[in-house]
């Protein structure tokens, strides 16, 4: 890398940190405060809120929130395949055949204990 890019870079990020932090300065000073007991209230999709809030929940929906984010972050990485995959030949594809293979291999383990059972 050359030290210009860098420094580019850094003075990219520099300046939206910089407009974010602006931004939410102006928020604080312009936004109207006036707190209530209602506004502070929780509430459920409009809602007045029923029951204890330290319910227990299934460990399937915590099992299905896991496996989906493990195949949501997995296709992270179709991003910069696809930009090299030209350039690295057939290669890239057997490595990319390899990586979806264990993927669905995953999903066909997780489909079998019953994971993505809803019930």
């Amino acid at each position: 890398m050359y030290p210009e890019s860098v420094l580019i870079a850094a003075l990219a990020c520099g300046t939206g940190v910089l407009f974010v932090l602006l931004l939410y300065g102006v928020v604080a000073l312009l936004s109207p405060k006036r707190p209530s007991a209602l506004k502070d209230a929780s509430y459920e999709c409009g809602h007045e809120p029923v029951g204890t809030p330290r319910a227990p929940f299934r460990v399937q929906y915590y099992a299905i929130a896991i496996v989906f984010l493990i195949f949501d972050v997995e296709t992270a990485f179709l991003y910069p395949w696809g930009l090299v995959v030209r350039s690295m030949g057939w290669a890239a594809y057997g490595e990319m055949a390899l990586f979806v293979a264990v993927l669905v291999v995953g999903l066909v383990y997780a489909w079998r204990k019953g994971v993505l059972k809803w019930v």
